[in-house]
């Protein structure tokens, strides 16, 4: 990661950056014409094809709401199985996030940059950087799950605004609304943007201190933690020492830092696994403490997890 930032957890292993350059939406226009075949009253604003061409007007959009980007083909059958479960979630969502519709055959730039190398894949923008979410059409329970982990990392990162759902939204010009953030969750993420990572961590946990429940701060703790394990890492220069040195427990936890950071959890959770399998007792605290962290940060719910935490138990026990 030869450019880490604060958006380096969102950042993932998708490359945009040969997309960006594309026209920003004009004051109070819809970032694009709904898709063939939804309403064109109440989803016009949540549900929208994006080109090659309108990408541009969707990363911007990405800065004041998620945006999730559902990529298909007219010959995909699981496409058409998952599309709607999307299209449902979202419209439920009324405005937390939008869904915006790539046709990889139609919009090859697109396709490319995502690294579409199979479809159906589901991926997110927040704050203009993307998140991979899944690939292979899913239950919608999961869809659910994920979306919910998704609003939680779009709020670390300031991204809280919503689209007005609805016809009177369809016709009118309003601009999203951006709520306030919490006075300590504003304090984290301006630390976050301009690097101090210590800062952000104090205000998380005294946000935590406030009120233990807030899982919002838990999650953004464990978020900022990463960030500042993986600023300024040279990650070939990380994996090289790792590969020469595979009992080096330090060595292999920052390459699984660096793998979660990338998007790259079952990777992240094997390398452990194996690493907490082959150590001595003495260093094993170490390394559950820290695939401890990493269940925390892609989520209980999340089907990695549970399998990871699984194969966790069996060599506990």
């Amino acid at each position: 990661m030869s450019d880490p930032t604060s958006s380096a957890v969102l950042r993932g292993a998708i490359d945009l950056s040969s997309l960006r350059n594309r026209p920003a939406p004009s004051a109070g226009a819809a970032p694009a014409a709904p898709p063939a075949g939804t309403d064109a009253g109440a989803t016009s604003r949540l549900i929208f094809d994006v080109t090659d061409q309108s990408f541009g007007e969707v990363l911007e959009l990405s800065r004041t709401v998620p945006v999730v980007v559902d990529l298909w083909a007219e010959w995909c059958g699981p496409c058409k199985q998952l599309s709607p479960v999307l299209e449902k979630v979202v419209t439920e969502l009324a405005g937390r996030l939008v869904l915006a519709e790539v046709d990889v055959d139609a919009n090859p730039q697109l396709a490319q940059g995502f690294r579409a190398q199979s479809i159906p894949m589901v991926v997110a923008l927040v704050a203009g950087q993307p998140v991979p979410l899944f690939t292979g059409a899913v239950p919608e329970q999961q869809v659910r799950e994920v979306f919910a982990q998704l609003l939680q990392l779009a709020a670390q990162h300031g991204v809280t605004g919503t689209v007005p759902a609805g016809e009177d939204a369809a016709d009118g010009e309003a601009e999203p609304t951006e709520p306030p953030l919490p006075p300590l969750h504003a304090e984290a993420f301006a630390a976050i943007e301009a690097g101090d990572y210590p800062r952000a961590v104090a205000a998380y946990e005294q946000a935590l201190a406030e009120n233990p429940r807030d899982a919002d701060a838990a999650a953004g703790l464990g978020q900022v933690k990463l960030l500042a394990r993986v600023q300024d890492v040279d990650l070939a220069a990380a994996r090289a020492a790792a590969a020469g040195s595979p009992s080096d427990v330090e060595a292999q936890l920052l390459v699984a830092d660096l793998d979660i950071a990338g998007g790259h959890v079952e990777d992240a959770f094997g390398r452990l696994l194996d690493l907490f399998s082959a150590t001595r007792d003495d260093e094993r605290a170490a390394v559950r403490a820290r695939l401890l962290e990493l269940f925390g940060l892609v989520g209980d719910s999340d089907p990695r997890v549970i399998a990871a935490r699984g194969r966790l138990a069996s060599l506990l026990f």
